[in-house]
């Protein structure tokens, strides 16, 4: 008889710990385990919670007792060998707990937790016949309790361990967390109609067909009858479910359709439909390539060839998307997977549409925003390796975290959006930088491509860490558009100012709307107005948990805070002299549009900004007025900047560049760079060539003569000397630890702990303790301390140390409630 084996397990656990726990394995699962499923584990008293395995040993803990892992959830690996490899190096580089890296990756249903609250689905419907005893306990239960957490159910029930339970009826669609149905993404669902299994027998509907002929009052029913008939292609008892919006728009009633519906005769279903396949079906001719964007398809492969990184430099409107169908399409010929990394999903509608039109159901979209069901349909799709769907993943930052088994090739198109950076929750991780490692571990391409790359990018371009590609001509033969300024400092002593716009500004928008043009204005702020003073004592009216002043928003008509969320009715006198003399000061997108109602009265202005499309659809509705000419002027924050293409917009307005230079930041001079570019370009990228007009005080400053000439090589050459002078990457790494508590002078002795405790480490690299530019958010204080180190320092050694400083730290009882928040290459 052969000995029993004792087997453990290490168990990734979705809780802000570094380590993994291990578990032992009940003897009964010796067989079934395997690295990559879940299972349900004990942690802390009383606590069940869902973990993934990492390792199978027989290596007894030394330090604890290993508690027997409960259940297995998976009869296959939900993540793979890669996966765990990628997590582990995030969790190491970014020196964020492994479990936080679970956490970002998994969608929500993967991870069932004792405190994890279920409802009954809302589109669910009882059937005791698909649902065993307990199951129909536990839903029967939701029917009286409405909302249940795993802890009482496992209670109500009589078994400890609920998730597997839990588990099935997810899957059934019988129960939804609450977490997936407060999702503000709902899948996209059309109501069909069809025929009755009864009624698709040929003789069975010519009979009832006779029969409502000759009734008077059943002609409405025998309308909609026929149109259904007609619009199915109904042949040989078969016939193909119509949309019944298509019906309605036919002329057939609602009410003929319930009578019909509660007659036998006809069902109507509600399905999930696709966003892509009712209007894109794929399988469209590629556009002809241009000479040089052949050449540097040509240039993309060699540097593919040599094992490189790629950054493609084109300017804007030089065609760059047609290169990256090219490049798609011969992956999928080899069989691979794509992954096309976007900055922001909801500001990419249209390259999504350029793409579908080529490669249809091939596409699948995927990030945080999404139905958690959906989440891990498109997850399990990508684990399958499925041939015919989601080959090409158009995701924001957290698709690299899908489970890809054959990538071929990473896109990341405008690489230098600061939107790749995580910034709350941990893990911080930056998603480009990411995508390098990703691509290392499957073995594939990738390529970067902006008109405006990262100053890190192209130095690594330009050091031959990265292989260059330039695309320096727009589609077409189009010149880059021609950029002016208008002085506004200038224009306020001439008083010849109309409101926030220079005469300049004013012409020229009323030369393009007479020529039956568009123009995008952009200013880089929203709400109102950021300011409200008291003329005599200075006074403002600030938020009471942050140190901001307020923002005024007139639509809503309220002060708000954009940190917290605070919001106030607006303040009628001063609250420090009583005086009623308050002004404005500074404006936002909502002041734009109503300044610019005022002057063009007979026009159709529109705001694209956070406020406009908070719902669903309507940056994808407000693009697509636009883009039929329904809008004159669309006014917009950053949002305009990225992806758009419209033929005739050959007029774009900045508003207010002196506010994009004067960050308090050392990449304020590249990101204002960027966003000036990038909005230029949006203009003149058809017909003929576009004018900008910038709009600031300083027509001289430096930034801006590089922006009127379009001359990124320079601007690059002169930034990257301050770079290196003063210590920034990409000569120097960055760490920054922000501290947070509620007590200023508690925090205070903390932060000058912490920074001495590392200045007898790293010397004169640590900067600070000093507080940001906002010093107090949601009432905790806030300081930071800046590490600086070279880069050809050892990084493992360098977090180690840093981590060992953090964690002595906190073993001082005094330190224990204050929040340290680690930032590896901050943005």
């Amino acid at each position: 008889m052969t000995e029993r084996k004792t087997f453990f397990v290490d168990v990734i656990l979705p809780v802000p710990i570094r380590n993994e726990f291990t578990y032992r394995v009940p003897f009964e699962l010796n067989d079934a385990i395997f690295t990559g499923a879940r299972v349900v584990v004990p942690f802390g008293r009383s606590k069940l919670i869902t973990g993934i395995i990492t390792q199978i040993h027989q290596n007894i803990p030394s330090k604890y007792q290993a508690k027997y892992l409960e259940h297995l959830l998976d009869d296959r690996p939900i993540i793979t060998p890669k996966q765990y490899s990628f997590w582990k190096w995030i969790s190491g580089y970014y020196m964020s707990p492994i479990g936080d890296v679970m956490n970002a990756a998994l969608p929500a249903n993967f991870k069932l937790a004792s405190e994890t609250q279920i409802v009954i689905h809302p589109d669910y419907e009882i059937n005791p016949k698909f649902l065993t005893d307990r199951e129909l306990e536990i839903v029967l239960a939701l029917e009286v309790h409405e909302k249940m957490d795993l802890k009482q159910v496992s209670e109500l029930i009589g078994i400890k361990t609920i998730q597997p339970v839990i588990k099935t009826l997810i899957e059934k669609k019988a129960v939804i967390s609450v977490e997936a149905l407060n999702d503000k993404f709902i899948p996209k669902t059309a109501v069909y109609v069809g025929l009755s299994d009864h009624f698709l027998n040929e003789e069975v509907l010519n009979s009832h067909l006779q029969e409502i002929e000759s009734t008077k009052n059943k002609a409405k029913q025998l309308s909609a009858l026929l149109s259904l008939i007609h619009k199915g292609k109904y042949t040989d008892g078969t016939i193909n479910p119509v949309l019944r919006k298509d019906l309605i728009s036919d002329g057939v009633s609602q009410s003929s359709l319930n009578t019909l519906e509660r007659n036998g005769i006809i069902i109507q279903q509600k399905h999930e439909i696709s966003r892509f396949d009712e209007e894109f079906d794929g399988g469209s001719e590629f556009m002809d390539l241009t000479s040089a964007q052949k050449t540097s398809l040509d240039e993309i492969h060699q540097g593919f060839a040599e094992k490189k990184v790629v950054l493609l430099h084109g300017v804007t409107g030089s065609g760059k998307t047609e290169v990256y169908v090219q490049l798609i399409q011969e992956q999928l010929d080899l069989g691979k997977q794509v992954l096309f990394l976007l900055p922001e999903i909801a500001l990419t509608t249209q390259l999504i549409q350029r793409l579908s039109i080529y490669f249809g159901e091939q596409i699948g979209v995927y990030h945080s925003k999404f139905n958690q069901n959906e989440r891990v349909e498109i997850w399990n799709h990508v684990l399958n390796n499925d041939p015919n769907q989601f080959r090409i993943i158009l995701g924001a930052r957290s698709s690299i975290f899908l489970p890809y088994r054959d990538l071929g090739l990473i896109i990341v198109d405008e690489e230098h959006e600061a939107t790749f950076k995580q910034y709350d929750p941990s893990p911080r991780y930056n998603a480009r930088d990411c995508s390098i490692v990703l691509a290392s571990l499957h073995g594939a391409n990738v390529l970067l491509g902006s008109a405006t790359p990262s100053l890190e990018s192209y130095y690594n371009a330009k050091s031959d860490k990265y292989r260059l590609v330039e695309l320096s001509e727009r589609f077409g033969g189009m010149m880059l558009p021609e950029i002016q300024c208008a002085n506004v400092r200038k224009e306020r002593k001439q008083k010849s100012m109309q409101s926030d716009f220079t005469s300049t500004m004013i012409d020229h928008i009323r030369e393009a709307l007479n020529l039956n043009e568009q123009v995008i204005l952009f200013q880089n702020r929203r709400g109102y107005t950021p300011l409200w003073m008291c003329e005599v004592c200075n006074w403002t009216p600030n938020c009471t948990s942050c140190d901001v002043s307020l923002t005024y928003h007139k639509q809503t008509n309220q002060l708000k805070c954009h940190y917290c969320g605070y919001t106030t009715p607006p303040v009628g006198t001063c609250h420090a002299c009583g005086s009623n003399r308050l002004k404005m000061l500074g404006f936002g997108t909502e002041k734009v549009e109503d300044e610019l109602g005022l002057i063009f009265q007979d026009k159709v202005i529109k705001r694209l900004d956070l406020d406009t499309t908070r719902s669903k659809n309507a940056y994808a509705t407000i693009l697509g007025d636009f883009a039929a000419g329904n809008i004159d002027i669309l006014i917009g924050t950053q949002m305009v900047s990225k992806g758009l293409d419209f033929d005739n917009v050959n007029l774009v307005g900045i508003l207010d560049a002196d506010m994009l230079l004067n960050r308090a930041n050392f990449r304020a001079f590249e990101r204002s760079f960027q966003l000036m570019t990038q909005v230029a370009g949006r203009s003149g990228r058809r017909k003929k060539r576009g004018k900008v007009i910038l709009q600031t005080g300083d027509p001289d400053h430096w930034v801006i003569q590089k922006v009127m000439t379009h001359d990124f090589v320079s601007f690059y050459e002169s930034e990257i000397i301050e770079r290196k002078n003063f210590f920034y990457p990409p000569y120097y790494k960055i760490i920054q630890l922000t501290l947070r508590h509620r007590n200023e002078n508690a925090l205070d002795l903390a932060a000058l702990h912490l920074a001495s405790s590392m200045k007898e480490v790293f010397k004169e690299r640590v900067l600070g303790p000093e507080y940001p530019v906002v010093r107090r958010i949601n009432n905790y204080y806030l300081k930071t301390i800046v590490l600086k180190i070279e880069r050809t320092a050892n990084d493992k050694k360098v977090k180690e140390r840093l981590q060992q400083i953090v964690d002595d730290f906190f073993s001082a009882p005094s330190h224990k409630s204050i929040r340290v928040v680690v930032d590896v290459d901050p943005a």
